[in-house]
């Protein structure tokens, strides 16, 4: 059981951490442009845990002039390292999601006004998502305290007493009283 400072979880409930490494240099000392390693014990090579994944991508080791012929990650590798743009059409059609990234960087190259305007925009729509996502929030914490509340109404008709309430609703005896009154 994983103990944290908001709660205890099971170990079962956790959810797969993957670590994704883009590196402009060879790190690893072998030709495969795209390595996965897993946490395994030393001696036994027995496998600790498959949630946990790290990936090494070495952007030196691919080959540029080998354009793919289908999508995937070699696609958006090629990208990322700069390839030539002669090539970007056979990327777009191999990965249709790569059409965007490339729209934006060629926006973003024209000028630094343009990276400016970018930005704010970015910011603005990061600032509504995170006040919408504020307000569902406060609006569902409302919604449970006047359904405590109303909970509390039809027990105090019934005559139930304030401790019993209390252990029920967990209001407290002053929030019970106030709506007695």
């Amino acid at each position: 059981m994983l103990v944290s400072s908001r709660k205890a979880t099971s170990i079962q409930s956790l959810k797969k951490c993957v670590t994704i490494n883009i590196l402009n240099y060879s790190f690893l000392k072998n030709e495969q442009y795209h390595n996965v390693f897993h946490l395994r014990e030393d001696r036994t090579g027995i496998s600790l845990i498959d949630d946990i994944e790290v990936h090494f991508l070495e952007l030196p080791k691919l080959d540029e002039r080998a354009v793919p012929s289908e999508g995937g990650l070699i696609n958006w590798l090629l990208f990322l390292k700069g390839a030539d743009t002669s090539y970007w059409e056979v990327l777009k059609m191999n990965e249709p999601g790569l059409e965007k990234a490339m729209d934006t960087l060629q926006y973003l190259s024209q000028d630094s006004e343009a990276r400016r305007l970018y930005e704010a925009r970015q910011k603005y729509l990061h600032d509504e998502a995170s006040m919408i996502e504020g307000a569902k929030s406060a609006g569902i914490a409302e919604g449970i305290y006047k359904g405590k509340r109303d909970v509390t109404k039809n027990m105090l008709a019934m005559g139930l007493d304030i401790a019993t309430i209390t252990k029920a609703t967990g209001l407290t005896e002053d929030e019970i009283k106030s709506i007695k009154l």
